[in-house]
């Protein structure tokens, strides 16, 4: 199973040729950082679960830098904060506005709220403006949503965060005693007999 993860995850030379990681630069060369260990293993995972989830661009970046830092499995938080694309994206995000919401202790909002706000961030303003209305009107939009989504993207993010890394490293300790103990019933005399 390990060999069969390895290939599906990104090569260090592919993450170091990356534009968003070719800064870290020689910190990616160190080999902790791709040694499949059940905390590297799993603190990657929830890494990428984590920012994926959290943030909507610039995820792998964050979630690279943290696993160099904390020193986890690269590759698992690069691929892991794939978790939220575009066909994800949508559910997660709405979901966790709703969530927002009901946490802040706002009523959950109608069909047609939902529809006149969806319309509202549709709206763009004119091109001829400034980089300043621009930014405004972005802020004036987000305000809308803005904090209920906040709230409730971060409470998601923690959540599987934290869920994905204990989960990982339980299904890693059954797999080794499993494996484990398969090795030892095969060592067992009279175990290939049926006796």
């Amino acid at each position: 199973m390990k060999n069969r993860l390895k290939t599906w995850l990104p090569k260090p030379e592919t993450l170091q040729s990356n534009r968003w990681l070719r800064w870290m630069g020689p910190v990616l060369n160190h080999p902790r950082l791709w040694h499949f260990s059940r905390k590297g293993i799993a603190l990657g995972l929830a890494l990428g679960i984590f920012f994926g989830l959290l943030i909507p661009v610039a995820q792998i970046p964050f979630a690279a830098a943290l696993a160099v830092v904390l020193r986890a499995n690269v590759p698992m938080a690069v691929a892991s904060t794939l978790v939220t694309n575009p066909v994800t994206f949508g559910p997660v995000y709405y979901g966790a506005y709703r969530l927002g919401k009901a946490v802040l202790g706002q009523e959950a909002p109608t069909d047609r709220e939902i529809e006149s706000q969806l319309q509202t961030v549709q709206e763009s303003p004119p091109v001829a403006q400034g980089w300043g209305e621009r930014l405004s009107h972005g802020l004036q939009q987000l305000g809308t949503v803005g904090k209920p989504l906040v709230v409730g993207l971060a409470i998601v993010a923690s959540l599987s965060g934290i869920a994905v890394y204990f989960l990982a490293s339980g299904i890693w300790v059954l797999r080794t005693r499993w494996m484990r103990s398969k090795r030892l019933r095969a060592r067992m005399p009279g175990a290939g007999n049926g006796s």
